[in-house]
């Protein structure tokens, strides 16, 4: 793979993309990373190389903000059932068709951005937080481990428990870190993660780092509610070109 110099050079502009859009909204750098990989290169090794990017880019934004005790204790069911069901998703990589898996990834990608622009938003009562949560989480970590899109339905219940901005991003750090170490060892498991992918991943870390700088730049003089407009329009033209791609 690092021997194409195609293929690294589609590496570095998709992970700059990926970080430039998480430093501007606090999340995406996931499904950027793998809606543009997945079509070029497939889904196995597009989940594969988001790994480290992934897990050093929210380190950070899930350890810093002041609120991991608050958001932990709002909402540990549905954290540990995500990880934890990243292994029940993750065991269709090797037995069920790629294309099937590929399909199903352009139409996570491609809801998601429906919601965005077009659902209002939901909120979840306290009383039903808890079941809520366990069957978000469950859906989450199923299609994590399918796919390694971790966004969906887990953002949208984060968002529907009315936490604040600073809130919402430090949850989103935590559901995408835990659910990545778990996505990289369900993958290793499978023999899916090979040391030149693994080397490739380390090695994206550098130009989705610089994504990120840009973004936070970019965030000062960009509306957010324009970005995410194009964010999510983004995501249903991805959707659908690789589930189109995925039939065809």
């Amino acid at each position: 793979m690092l021997s194409d110099p195609h293929i690294v050079t589609w590496i570095i502009l998709t992970f700059l993309l990926a970080g430039t859009v998480k430093g501007v909204v606090g999340s995406g750098l996931p499904t950027v990373s793998l809606g543009v990989l997945t079509a070029v290169i497939g889904l196995h090794p597009a989940m594969a190389l988001m790994l480290a990017p992934t897990i050093v880019t929210n380190v950070w934004q899930a350890l810093v903000g002041g609120h991991f005790r608050t958001v932990l204790v709002r909402a540990w069911p549905f954290f540990l059932v995500a990880t934890a069901s990243i292994w029940l998703g993750a065991m269709a990589l090797t037995r069920v068709n790629v294309s099937v898996l590929s399909a199903l990834l352009g139409l996570l990608l491609a809801v998601y951005g429906a919601l965005g622009l077009f659902a209002r938003p939901m909120t979840v009562t306290k009383a039903a937080e808890t079941w809520a949560g366990l069957v978000a989480g469950f859906f989450n970590g199923a299609f994590g481990g399918m796919t390694g899109a971790f966004a969906f339905p887990g953002v949208p219940y984060l968002q529907a428990l009315g936490l604040t901005r600073d809130q919402l991003i430090q949850a989103m750090g935590m559901l995408f870190t835990t659910s990545t170490v778990a996505l990289a060892l369900a993958l290793s498991g499978q023999k899916l993660l090979s040391v030149d992918i693994g080397l490739a991943s380390v090695l994206a870390i550098l130009p989705a780092l610089a994504g990120m700088v840009l973004g936070q730049q970019l965030r000062r003089r960009l509306s957010e509610a324009r970005f995410r407009r194009v964010f999510f329009s983004a995501q249903i033209a991805l959707g659908g070109y690789i589930v189109l791609r995925a039939v065809v």
